[in-house]
């Protein structure tokens, strides 16, 4: 058969081929480098509450505002930042979480230090040190043991969207009394994000540790120069991080109205966000009920994490998160209005920041040529808030919670305390008396009163 009276087909078939052929002839042959080191960034707050490292004592609110969603290696009920593993929790205490792993194929599970710029406020360097070995854990999202035992109750109710009412079709209704057990799992599915994060282990070197718990401050900030060093770690392992990279704010989160009405929310755009996420929760009776901010609906509870840079892109389009410019969001009236003074609604707020990944010696351009890096580092941000809907915060009226800023209304109104009238960092604000600890949604507890006592 001649050129001339192949087919159509076998023309793009053989376009195809030749295409494929030429793609690997060009591709690079690339290793992974040698030495690699991961830095999670994250700034937490809890509206209304001035921000501490820990509460006195520890004690049950103290574990609860540690490690909301989520939990580190080794760290106890208020104990703050002292082991490897916050940065990806909802901790507020400490407000400010650095999480650091490195992994040096040269010389696994052998301590490091790494330099950092004197803008950081921590030292002129931290101790990375291999773990200890720790007792197998619940991963997180998994429901725990003792509730998988029991036949669960209740429904949950979803709810989505911004705006003052509920929408057409709303909400919609998981009856956990009767879904088998192998439906459980499909209760909460939704969209979550692969875990990324290092498979930390007695290979890896991580701060914090038990030599070196300092935490970042309020003038923290990570820009300048780094610098690894270790047996092993190659003298190049320096890297400079700008304001891309930097701790991104606080969130100025403020909440107003009561359960029963269109409760709003505002905030003041925060710097280097590249989307948000709202989602709020609360118990009626044996109903668990949520709601968030998204287009569509969807439990939300995986999205409490870092996000790579495609992924915020795609869910923006989906309409899944709030794009940066978005500054306010109402919640559908009365969606939490059954409760009761027990079930405050819990907000939770997710600011989404960028992801860098350094590598060196850079890519080469000649796409023939060989690739082996000696090193990378990858630094993720966040930034998040979590705030108790509802809530009547007159002036000083529950001490260590926050207190309503000057001459804010009543009715439910609830700031972040994050602007000029909140109380200097570590000091209580005017008034005495402490919060109510009964009146904090724990989605721990929720879990537990669905899946059984």
């Amino acid at each position: 058969m001649t050129p001339s009276r192949l087919s159509p087909v076998c023309l793009a078939l053989l376009a195809a081929g030749l295409g494929l052929a030429s793609l690997g002839a060009q591709a690079q042959n690339t290793k992974a480098p040698k030495v690699q080191l991961w830095m999670d960034l994250s700034t937490g707050t809890m509206a209304g509450m001035p921000e501490m490292d820990s509460l006195p004592g520890g004690g049950m609110l103290g574990g609860l505002m540690g490690g909301m969603g989520g939990g580190a290696l080794g760290r106890g009920a208020g104990s703050g930042n002292t082991a490897y593993g916050n940065a990806r929790a909802m901790s507020v205490m400490p407000p400010r979480v650095i999480d650091i792993a490195l992994h040096n194929s040269l010389r696994p599970g052998v301590e490091a230090s790494q330099a950092i710029p004197p803008g950081m406020r921590m030292g002129e360097s931290l101790p990375l040190v291999p773990p200890r070995a720790q007792p197998t854990q619940t991963e997180p999202g998994e429901v725990p043991q003792e509730y998988q035992q029991h036949q669960p109750k209740g429904r949950i109710l979803l709810y989505w969207g911004c705006g003052s009412t509920v929408r057409a079709g709303q909400p919609r209704v998981i009856d956990l009394a009767r879904a088998k057990p192998t439906d459980y799992a499909q209760a909460f599915a939704g969209r979550a994000v692969p875990d990324r994060g290092p498979r930390v282990g007695p290979a890896y070197a991580l701060y914090p540790n038990e030599r070196n718990q300092v935490n970042l401050s309020r003038d923290s900030s990570v820009v300048g120069e780094h610098q690894v060093r270790g047996e092993g770690i190659p003298a190049s392992m320096k890297f400079t991080l700008g304001a891309a990279q930097d701790l991104m704010p606080a969130i100025d989160l403020r909440t107003t109205g009561k359960p029963q009405d269109s409760m709003g929310t505002s905030w003041q755009p925060v710097r280097n966000a590249r989307a948000y996420y709202l989602h709020a929760l609360s118990q009626n009776g044996d109903d668990l009920v949520m709601w968030s901010s998204a287009e569509t609906p969807d439990t939300g509870m995986g999205l409490f994490d870092y996000l790579a840079p495609a992924t915020i892109d795609r869910w923006l389009k989906e309409r899944v998160l709030l794009s940066p410019e978005t500054t306010q969001c109402a919640i559908p009236q009365g969606i939490f209005a059954g409760g009761g003074r027990d079930a405050t609604p819990m907000l939770r707020m997710m600011a989404y920041g960028g992801e860098s990944t350094i590598v060196h010696p850079p890519r080469p351009a000649d796409p023939k040529a060989a690739w082996e890096p000696e090193w990378s580092v990858r630094v993720r941000v966040k930034s998040h808030t979590m705030a108790m809907l509802g809530e009547e915060m007159a002036q000083g009226a529950r001490g260590g919670m926050g207190s309503a800023a000057p001459g804010a209304a009543a009715g439910g109104a609830y700031t972040s305390g994050m602007g000029g009238g909140s109380a200097p960092a570590g000091q209580p604000p005017a008034g005495e008396g402490g919060a109510d600890p009964g009146s904090v949604v724990n989605p721990v507890n929720l879990l537990r009163g669905i899946f059984g006592r």
